[in-house]
């Protein structure tokens, strides 16, 4: 029979056995590093006073279902998490932008730390006229993604590049969000890249 140290370590070990089965698994992540994510911009610590996101840019999961379902207006760019609130910040629109020329192709790239089935990738733009001093809308948005790229299930690989055409007819400052719809999870994950046409 243990003693009152003996049980005392039992009971430790159970917690914490238990605890480790009960945390969400932080496994499986990524975002877009081109054009550069607000998210990869703040672990970069090119923009400050960005929070946790700074320690952890692969993790701006929502639920999937873009643009029916998934994150709440104006909580676009964090995946609808309140630890993340900062990439749903417009900062006065100051987030620094990427240069891309309108109609133009352009390799958007992926950075995983582990990757999951997939069903696919879709990317957004800002419609004409946005303010982007206001969060992220769906309104603000072109109604259909401008690329879509089908995985059927498929894994991407640790760098994802997708090969694919810019909208026509933008010019000036724009976001693009950027969706990896999971195949095996309820979840998705979301990525805001600030542009200048």
């Amino acid at each position: 029979m243990p003693g009152r140290a003996g049980a005392a370590a039992l009971g430790l070990g159970l917690v914490a056995g238990i605890t480790l089965l009960s945390a969400p698994s932080a496994s499986s992540h990524g975002y877009t590093d081109t054009p550069i994510s607000r998210q990869k911009l703040c672990a970069n610590k090119t923009v400050s006073d960005c929070g946790a996101i700074q320690w952890e840019p692969q993790s701006v999961e929502g639920f999937k279902g873009f643009p029916a379902a998934g994150p709440a207006d104006g909580k676009i760019c964090a995946g609808g998490n309140s630890q993340f609130a900062e990439l749903d910040n417009q900062r006065g629109g100051t987030w620094p932008t990427t240069k891309v020329t309108s109609g133009q192709s352009y390799s958007f790239r992926w950075q995983f730390t582990a990757n999951h089935s997939t069903t696919d990738f879709k990317y957004y733009a800002t419609k004409n006229g946005w303010d982007p001093t206001k969060p992220l809308t769906r309104a603000a948005l072109d109604p259909q993604p401008f690329l879509t790229v089908a995985y059927n299930g498929a894994r991407p690989s640790q760098t994802t590049v997708h090969q694919g055409t810019l909208p026509a007819g933008k010019s000036g400052r724009h976001m693009i969000l950027a969706v990896w719809t999971v195949n095996d999870t309820p979840m998705a994950f979301y990525s805001c890249s600030d542009v200048q046409f």
